[in-house]
């Protein structure tokens, strides 16, 4: 499993002048889908969205709604007309592209607050790819002002990340935290996963966390133990 930021800014076309910034955090993000994504096993992409919903690889998202007329394909080159993948779901297409190429079959599962249970994959050959970021309120120019508990809970975050704990994703815990009125917008996605991972044991790395202009960034990737 991968745990990577939904954030559009990593797309380079969207955060032009300020794209050189946030290289670390791409780097980390292709790193770890590639490492986790390997031949024969498929990436599952989750993301929180308005909807309960399952995306085949033929959907689409835009970034259209940031500024940028730009669509993306989520795991195949030629999708469907319409794009309706959520912005969660269509950066983490542009992830995955951008670490395994405009091929790579992914498709996606679309949570929400209420309803982020996932449907039961075969482990073996699956990779989820799991969409979130962290408090938006670490600085006063940041999207959600500035917060003196927003270093706290990321960090928090990043520990349990760096640990393999996935009980310390739950949504209750980390609502009970603040999470909400922290501005973290991976919450029903970490608790979606959460739910599916609790029970096993997890060797785990992370690879990123920072807070550039204000939000909060991880990167981490978990391998089962076997």
């Amino acid at each position: 499993m991968v745990l990577c930021p939904q954030a559009p800014v990593v797309v380079p076309e969207l955060a032009q002048g300020a794209a050189p910034e946030l290289d670390d955090l791409r780097d980390a993000s292709r790193r770890a889908i590639r490492q986790a994504v390997r031949p024969g096993v498929k990436a599952v992409l989750v993301g929180a969205g308005e909807s309960a919903a399952a995306h085949e690889s033929t959907a689409r998202g835009t970034l259209a709604g940031f500024g940028l007329p730009l669509e993306l394909g989520l795991g195949t080159a030629a999708g469907s007309a319409q794009p309706t993948l959520p912005a969660s779901l269509t950066v983490g297409a542009w992830l995955v592209r951008d670490a395994l190429g405009p091929e790579s079959g992914a498709v996606a599962v679309e949570v929400t607050d209420e309803h982020n249970g996932l449907p039961a994959f075969d482990e073996a050959d699956v990779a989820l790819v799991v969409l979130g970021d962290g408090s938006a309120r670490h600085t006063e120019k940041a999207p959600g002002h500035f917060d003196e508990r927003a270093a706290g809970f990321d960090e928090t975050v990043a520990a349990a990340l760096a640990a393999g704990h996935p009980g310390a994703l739950r949504r209750d815990r980390l609502a009970a935290a603040g999470g909400e009125e922290l501005l973290v917008s991976g919450l029903a996605a970490w608790d979606a996963a959460a739910r599916v991972t609790e029970g096993d044991g997890w060797d785990a790395e992370l690879l990123y966390a920072g807070a550039p202009y204000g939000v909060g960034y991880v990167v981490a990737l978990w391998t089962r133990r076997v």
